[in-house]
């Protein structure tokens, strides 16, 4: 008997990849899918940061007319530190997963952008308790996570604060209490019409 040997060579697992579809090998299908992914990636990243910046937010005349001017007032903006929280800082977490979130969230500003919710001062300002409420209510929902970006009770020096801040910093940590909870308007005006409610 004849040794016979297989007129086919055994499939090698690059020759997998080249083994046609219908039309394309599998491995170009592959390299293709990996560029596209890593070049989508790539501009939705760039669109998200682009996004995420106070030259952003100030774009809209509604912010920038509004609520900007007022927060150039505040410590937030400018102090002896030189240490400034723009409007990211305060308004869009860190962490991708809640970035997320609230980009998502953030998207019924832009309707409300292009429908003129709040194109004029005068419908701002009849507005403004409802958005701050709204802003509130997120923070106080989150434990006020991006003002802890910066700040937290533990890393605070009670002996360098006036005895009134002092003792209120204790109550909010004994009270499991969240920044926002003493801090509205700390950069942006309170709005007018504010309940008991509201200043609790």
């Amino acid at each position: 008997m004849t040794d016979h040997k297989d007129p086919k060579p055994k499939a090698s697992r690059l020759s997998f990849l080249r083994r046609p579809s219908t039309r394309y090998s599998l491995g170009a299908i592959l390299i293709v899918g990996i560029a596209t992914g890593v070049i989508f990636w790539g501009g939705f990243n760039t669109a998200m940061e682009a996004t995420n910046t106070e030259t952003f937010c100030i774009s809209c005349h509604e912010m920038g007319d509004n609520v900007y001017p007022e927060y150039k007032e505040t410590i937030h903006y400018s102090n002896r530190t030189g240490v400034r929280a723009t409007c990211p800082d305060c308004h869009v977490p860190k962490e991708w997963t809640h970035k997320m979130v609230r980009k998502v969230e953030a998207s019924k500003e832009l309707w409300g952008k292009l429908i003129g919710t709040i194109d004029t001062r005068e419908k701002f300002e009849d507005k403004r308790l409802t958005l701050a409420r709204r802003e509130w209510s997120r923070m106080k929902s989150n434990d006020s996570r991006e003002c802890r970006n910066c700040h937290s009770l533990e890393s605070m020096s009670s002996d360098k604060q006036k005895q009134r801040a002092r003792v209120q910093h204790k109550m909010a940590a004994e009270d499991n209490m969240t920044c926002i909870n003493c801090h509205k308007g700390i950069a942006h005006h309170l709005p007018e019409g504010m309940t008991e409610e509201d200043e609790e």
